[in-house]
């Protein structure tokens, strides 16, 4: 690892079955009891994990003091491979958390972005290092790709989701329904007059996260 600003680190050493993923370590506090993975949303809509709606995730994660891990899926920005329609970016996040759980040594949270939040979901839902999860924007259908959420009915983990009332790609009542068959505990936060990306309200996005991880990880 090599250090590019004091509190960010280039990751140089995170690999996955498709080669190289390009990644950055928001660092934390020396006490953290937690370390983040967050994911970008899809990548053949732009989705870097530069995206703004993750870009403040991870400083709601940040201020807390928890060590933020973000990389670029295959085939996206610096990252080897190419994209996999969402089966080979699960094994993507797989190895991000290899890489933390290596590094760090601390027990996961998770969050993601859209499509990151459905890919990253999928993958870490049956994961014991993992212990909460976040999803932001859950998409049902996207550009014609539909999304489906049977997993989340074994997926036993403290879960939040927030979402934004007008979101083009997560219809409320879809939403609420996919949410609804989920185990356990899974908490809901509308952020109201919110489109996907959630323009102008990234703040109340923040609170939420941040309010849900005082209170579930305290």
């Amino acid at each position: 690892m090599t250090h590019s600003h004091p509190a960010v680190r280039t990751i140089a050493d995170l690999t996955g079955p498709a080669g190289r993923l390009e990644a950055l370590l928001n660092t934390g506090s020396p006490s953290a009891r937690y370390a983040v993975l967050l994911c970008h949303p899809h990548p053949l809509g732009g989705g870097t994990m530069h995206n703004k709606v993750v870009y403040h995730a991870m400083k709601a994660f940040n201020t807390l003091g928890l060590p933020v891990l973000r990389f670029n899926f295959r085939g996206t920005g610096l990252s080897e491979g190419a994209h996999d329609l969402g089966r080979g970016e699960q094994d993507d996040v797989r190895a991000a958390l290899d890489w933390l759980d290596r590094s760090l040594n601390l027990p996961i949270l998770f969050a993601g972005f859209s499509f990151g939040s459905y890919v990253g979901l999928r993958a870490v839902c049956s994961d014991a290092r993992v212990h909460g999860a976040v999803g932001l924007g859950l998409p049902v259908r996207a550009e014609g790709r539909d999304y489906s959420y049977d997993f989340l009915a074994h997926c036993a983990m403290p879960k939040l989701f927030i979402s934004g009332t007008r979101d083009q790609y997560g219809p409320r009542t879809q939403v609420e329904a996919a949410i609804a068959s989920a185990a356990p505990p899974a908490e809901m936060v509308w952020i109201h007059n919110a489109d996907h990306f959630f323009a102008g309200k990234l703040v109340e996005v923040q609170e939420a996260i941040r309010s849900w991880v005082q209170n579930r990880f305290p």
